[in-house]
């Protein structure tokens, strides 16, 4: 069995950034000229070729005294195991957003390397309509292997953001399912202390979170503690800190385009199902339940209020136990956190926002003269590192990501006493290789039957092309009008009569043609 750490997102903020040639690696050389000769009784190139790419080192890369990610255990790994020696152009320190304007200045220029990967959805929409990428379907289909083909095809939308006239552009980086829908994580410590039970529906869930604002839960004589820790920040569908549950209690998912009953697409935020969990949440935040400084918290921010002590119940995934909710029990050993079922609604409606298993893509440059060097080094991570066969079948790195303890693999702090490194951080593909359905092997057996249990609370984006006309050109306009709009009705003075302002304008600002195109895009498809 692979031993694999709980994923860690990795779009955190870090002051300042910086901005590193491949200093450790040699300087980069010509580009491959020659035909790489492929040694198939060694299974690697002989001699070695090279790979050009970039990269951004973020605030939660770990490394081992010596090692970036320039040259690391996985380089040279993938060097005396492929033959591949994997070279920087430039890696940049800093968010998310750091990399992307690295990679539009880089556009600009016309300087890209043979592979580009993002998680940004907006980078790659550009990088693609520069044209400087790539039609990458038909390479797909001869040097991708049966493992990824149907690592890819298990979710049919898959490649959609991506087509152009019917022409791929770019692979998807393939995710777990379920990999960040919510469940809750409540305090059973709190809930034993107050004799309360686990909360079913939203008005038991009141009933708990009132328990846990003014019946002291932690003992210490204070009126400091918290019912639901929110981050808002970054909208009401997050991967930690998620509130799209309470929005899916009163029959929508917010922020994306859901199915309705007539089979046509709609904006859950929308819509007065939105309405009336907006009014609920500000209910709350009179009461006290959440805080008002969760509509500027953003995702770890919301963890943090949770781990500190000063809230009871907070969503998230199914991973959150192993990070960030470790700390809590880790600093308070008395402290017991359990995973449990959405509340259902009024109507006995549960809904969450549902994972589409597709974590960014691979971008293939035009000048690249043998792309199929990239599909060796991917495929052999599929073939040996995603089914968990062969010479990866218990991590990327012994010593690394797991050791031998005895007599078996493990990744138990005692096996690692210098500490668990994610070597797939590493990867050219953030996570080494990834099947959405091989999910069922990495969630915790007790947590299983809470997550999928409530499989068809799971509502996914059901627009999955690339971005329309209107999105290009109004996109940003119409998701901070929502963004400002549901702060300042949940959080702050505005009444629940400004909800219907802001679908008003919403609509004029250019909702009304959007939804048209993204149902002329859904009906083009069938």
């Amino acid at each position: 069995m692979k031993i694999r750490f709980p994923l860690l997102l990795l779009l955190l903020a870090l002051p300042g950034c910086s901005w590193h040639s491949a200093d450790v690696s040699p300087p980069p050389a010509a580009p491959q000229s020659t035909a790489p000769h492929f040694n198939a009784v060694e299974g690697k190139y002989d001699p070695p070729v090279d790979l050009y790419t970039v990269g951004s080192v973020n605030p939660n890369l770990v490394f081992k005294k010596g090692e970036s990610l320039e040259h690391n255990v996985h380089t040279v790994w993938a060097e005396q195991r492929l033959g591949i020696r994997i070279r920087y152009l430039w890696t940049i320190s800093g968010t998310s957003e750091t990399y992307a304007n690295k990679l539009r200045l880089e556009l600009a220029k016309g300087n890209m390397p043979d592979v580009v990967t993002t998680r940004d959805a907006d980078i790659i929409q550009q990088l693609i309509d520069s044209g400087q990428f790539m039609e990458v379907g038909s390479l797909f289909e001869q040097y991708a292997s049966e493992v990824w083909k149907k690592a890819v095809a298990e979710d049919v939308s898959a490649w959609d953001p991506f087509v152009r006239s019917g022409r791929k552009y770019a692979i998807p980086i393939m995710d777990y399912e379920y990999n960040s829908d919510p469940l809750l994580w409540i305090r059973q410590d709190w809930l034993d202390k107050l004799n309360l039970e686990v909360p079913q529906t939203l008005d038991e869930l009141e009933q708990v979170m009132d328990a846990f604002v003014n019946r002291d839960p932690d003992g210490n004589g204070m009126k400091d503690t918290y019912g639901l820790s929110v981050g808002f920040r970054n909208g009401p569908s997050t991967w930690m800190g998620d509130s799209s549950w309470i929005f899916g209690a009163f029959g929508t998912v917010p922020e994306q385009w859901n199915r309705r009953s007539d089979g046509t697409l709609e904006y859950g935020s929308i819509q007065p199902a939105a309405r009336k969990a907006s009014q609920l949440m500000k209910k709350w935040v009179q009461k006290g339940y959440l805080t008002a400084d969760s509509a500027w918290l953003d995702e770890e921010g919301a963890a943090n209020q949770f781990i500190s002590g000063k809230a009871g119940i907070i969503a998230g995934p199914f991973w959150m136990r192993g990070w960030p909710l470790s700390a809590l029990t880790d600093a308070d050993p008395q402290a017991r956190v359990r995973a449990i079922a959405i509340p259902a609604g009024p109507d006995g409606q549960v809904m969450r926002r549902g994972t589409l298993p597709v974590n960014g893509a691979i971008l293939i440059n035009k000048k690249m003269k043998y792309p199929e060097i990239f599909f060796t080094y991917q495929n052999y991570l599929f073939d040996s590192y995603a089914t968990s066969t062969g010479e990866l079948a218990n991590g990327l790195a012994e010593g690394y990501d797991w050791a031998m303890a005895g007599g078996r693999p493990s990744a138990h702090p005692e096996a690692l006493p210098q500490g668990y490194i994610r070597v797939a951080s590493y990867t050219l593909t953030f996570d080494g290789a990834r099947i959405p359905s091989g999910v069922v092997r990495e969630i915790p057996k007790d947590i299983a039957p809470v997550l999928l249990g409530q499989k068809e609370a799971s509502r996914k984006e059901q627009f999955t092309g690339p971005p329309t006309a209107t999105m290009k050109r109004d996109g940003e306009l119409l998701k901070k009008l929502e963004q400002k709009s549901l702060q300042n009705i949940i959080f702050a003075d505005s009444g629940i009569e400004a909800f219907d302002e802001f679908v008003s304008k919403w609509k004029a600002y250019g909702g009304l043609t959007e939804t048209s195109e993204v149902n002329a895009w859904d009906h083009s498809r069938r």
